[in-house]
Order: C-alpha cells, then structure tokens, then sequence
C-alpha cells in the first residue's frame, strides 16, 4: 500500500477515535510526519513530530537516556523504545510511533549494517511494541519502507483498541 493511503486510513481511523498522534524520528528525517500532515484535517489528529537526528536531541527532545544511548546505541531496540515513550510523554498523543536507523549508504558494521531500523509503537495504558526491520536499497527505499511499515503499524495498534 501507499503511504498516501496508509496516511489516509490511520488519519481517519484516528478522527474516529477521537484521537492524537504524536511521532519520533531519527533516520526518517520527518517523513512520516510528513506523510500524515499531507491529509487534509491532519491538525485533527495529529499533534507534532519531533525529529531527533542526533543523540543530543532524543535525550533533550524524548528524554532518552544517556546509559541507554552509551550501552545500546543509537539504533536499538531500547532507544526505540524510549523515544517512542518519551514522545507519549512528551505530547498531548494518545499514541506514538518512533523510528531508528541506518539508511546508507555508509554508517553501518557487521552488527547493524545499512538497513537495520528498529521500530516502536507506544499507546496510553498499553505495553510499547518494538520491532526490527532489515530493509534492503538504498537509502531512499531504506527510508520509505521504514515509513509505509510505520504507518502500518499505527494502524493495526488503533485496530488492536489504540
């Protein structure tokens, strides 16, 4: 599916709801914001993006922790994990979703090579969902699949009872 109509279809399940929508990302750049403030009546729905590129940023913008960042890295499941919570935290969302990564072409090593994305999803009252993608291109395509499976992801946890 597209990211239009992926986009489409999480905006209108969250009008339903009566819900917001908050993202954090690092290796996407913005693009899923992007992607659902393209929506018409978005500003219904969705509440801010925060784009948290370097280390510095996710702790200062999401609350992640230095430990977390220094034992893990960058692109982990816990800093997945953290960024998501801290954009539920840091918002007026009812649900989050974060992105971390290695688009290419360069930054990769044997233990997480270009294409490695770590995903979660964070929802009020729920437990965080994480998972880990291994995406093949190049860096665009890294880019846009992490996207289209962010949204996807969205989308089934609103379907799962937000």
């Amino acid at each position: 599916m597209d990211l239009e109509t992926l986009a489409e279809q999480l905006g209108e399940a969250l009008r339903e709801r009566a819900m917001m929508l908050a993202v954090a990302e690092s290796c996407t750049g913005g693009w899923v914001a992007q992607a659902l403030t393209s929506v018409a009546g978005s500003s219904r729905w969705f509440d801010r993006g925060f784009v948290t590129y370097s280390n510095t940023a996710k702790q200062e913008m999401l609350g992640v922790s230095p430990a977390t960042l220094g034992h893990h890295g960058a692109v982990s499941e816990a800093t997945a994990r953290e960024m998501a919570e801290g954009a539920l935290s840091h918002s007026h969302a009812h649900m989050t979703v974060a992105i971390t990564g290695i688009a290419g072409p360069g930054g990769g090593s044997l233990e997480k090579p270009v294409g490695t994305v770590w995903l979660a999803w964070s929802a009020l009252g729920r437990p965080t969902r994480t998972r880990l993608e291994h995406f093949r291109g190049d860096r665009a395509s890294v880019r846009h699949q992490a996207v289209a499976v962010a949204l996807q992801g969205l989308l089934d946890l609103v379907a799962d009872g937000g």
